[in-house]
Parts: C-alpha cells; structure tokens; sequence
C-alpha cells in the first residue's frame, strides 16, 4: 500500500474517533464549542496557506463569486459541525453515525435533483433499500431520526456546492473558516465577558482541548488532500467508512448507547445498500461519493 492509503485511512481513523474528543469537551455548550473550532482551525488553516506553495493561486483565486459559493459552503458545515457536536454531547452518537452511513446516498439523491444525473438501476435498488432502512427507524423511533438526515444533508449539500467551488478542499475550507471567524469570536468574546465563557475559566486542560479542536480539525484534513491525489477516489470513497463504523462501535461500546435488534435490522437495510453502491461504483470505476471535510 502507498502513502496515499494510510494517509486516508489516517484522516478517516481521526473523523472517526472525534466523538472522544468531543466528549472530553462535554462541559463546553455546543455553539460556544464550534465557536472555537471555527477561530482555531482558521488561524492553523490560515498558517498552512500562507507557508503552502499555492497560497499566490489562493489570493488570486477570492473574488465575489468565490466568496458567495463558499459562504454558502460555510452556513452548510457549520450546521453539519453544530449538530454533530451537539449530538455526540447528548447521547447520540450512534445516530450520528448513521447520517454518515447515509451520506453517500443522499448525494445520489441529490445528483438526481439538482444536477439532474440520471441513477442506474442498482443506485435506485440502492437508495430504496436505504429509505425502507430510514423509514423502519422513523417506526421504531417514533419519530424520523432528525440526526442523522439532518448530518447527511447539511454534508450532503456542502458536498453538492463544493463540485461547483473553485477551491480546493483545504483552501475551500480556509475561506469557509475565515469568512464564520469573526461572528465566532464575537461569541466566544460576549460569552467570556458575560461570564458563560469556558475558555480560561475552568481548567488548563479544558483550554488546552480547545486550542486543539484546530488541529483535529486541519490535519486530517491535510491528510485526506494528500491521499486524494495519490490513491483513486474508488479506494477513498470505500475507506469512507472508517469514520461511521468508528462512531458507531464508541458508541455502543465506549458510549454505552443502546444499539437494539431494531436498530440492527434497520442500519442493516443501510449497509447493504450501500454494499450495493460501492460494488456498483468498483465495476463502473468510478465513484458518486462527495469529498468529505470533517464531522
């Protein structure tokens, strides 16, 4: 195997494993948590441009149209990021990693809409298997499980206005950063002044984890660039989930979390829709996955 490969394995390993780390945060509320993420990894993101090769292709490349498509990009995966974080904090990981199961779907789903792809027969074999899935859950729950659909829809559409962004994944997500940072420091500044702040009030630790939600952030990142541009995105759109299956065993066995023979049945009818997909996508060589940032 190539670099490439472990450095995928690599990047979706640390996705995958990012509910421990949320969880060590657990006393941080959830918006004031993503604040942080938002300022830390723009300062590091921001570092990693500046000292790159490509950072005169960066500057060069910002104009209104640029700013626009991955402002749009930004609202996205800040939904995406709060709603994890919120989730995992809560008792949901389990949950959540079914929306990452389901991710790949929904991106067929919304090929089909918006860019009007025409799905073949066993994507559409694939993505009634996975709604029979969601609805035996939504039966079982009681309700739909909102978690998950909303974790697959907001990186869904994140992934539908990315194929359209002229920036790539790391310089895409430096801007998308940058262009939340000012509204995150502001709320991370009045929640500091009010009192509520958790940053340099509870523990060097706490402030520590903090700082650091910019590096779990941008690294594996970085990684996953790298193995993009050596491994095919086949291999990458298979080693995807790592990161689900990782939240779903810390969930159920770190967590705790209940996982039923309900539950089993209904992720059951995901897996094999999605075994259906890839095998789908492995003999037409080619891949409907789209490029993943972070949970």
């Amino acid at each position: 195997m190539n670099k490439g490969f472990w450095h995928a394995v690599a990047a979706y390993g640390m996705w995958g494993l990012l509910p421990v780390y949320w969880k060590w945060l657990h006393k941080v509320p959830a918006l004031q948590l993503i604040s942080h993420r938002i300022v830390w990894s723009s300062l590091m993101l921001g570092g990693i441009v500046f000292l790159s090769r490509r950072r005169n292709t960066f500057y060069s490349t910002l104009n209104a149209k640029t700013f626009r498509i991955h402002f749009t990009a930004a609202v996205l995966i800040g939904i995406n990021w709060l709603t994890y974080v919120w989730a995992v904090n809560a008792g949901f990981v389990v949950e959540t990693s079914l929306g990452y199961f389901i991710n790949p779907l929904i991106s067929v789903l919304l090929g089909v809409i918006f860019l009007r792809e025409r799905p073949r027969p066993w994507q559409w074999a694939a993505l009634g298997l996975a709604l029979i899935g969601v609805l035996y859950l939504t039966a079982i729950y009681g309700s739909l499980p909102w978690i998950a659909l909303t974790l697959a829809f907001s990186f869904g559409l994140y992934g539908l206005v990315k194929k359209i962004a002229p920036l790539g994944s790391i310089h895409g997500l430096t801007l998308e950063a940058g262009l939340l940072f000012l509204p995150a420091l502001l709320y991370m500044l009045v929640a500091g002044k009010s009192g509520q702040g958790a940053f340099l009030r509870l523990d060097s630790t706490t402030d520590a984890l903090l700082i650091g939600t910019g590096v779990v952030t941008s690294v594996p990142l970085v990684l996953f660039a790298s193995a993009a541009q050596r491994i095919p995105l086949t291999l990458m759109g298979l080693l995807q989930y790592i990161a689900p299956t990782l939240q779903l065993i810390i969930g159920v066995l770190i967590f705790h979390e209940p996982f039923t023979p309900h539950q089993f049945i209904g992720f059951g009818m995901v897996w094999t829709a999605l075994v259906i997909l890839g095998i789908e996508s492995l003999i037409i060589h080619r891949t409907v996955l789209p490029v993943p940032v972070s949970d």
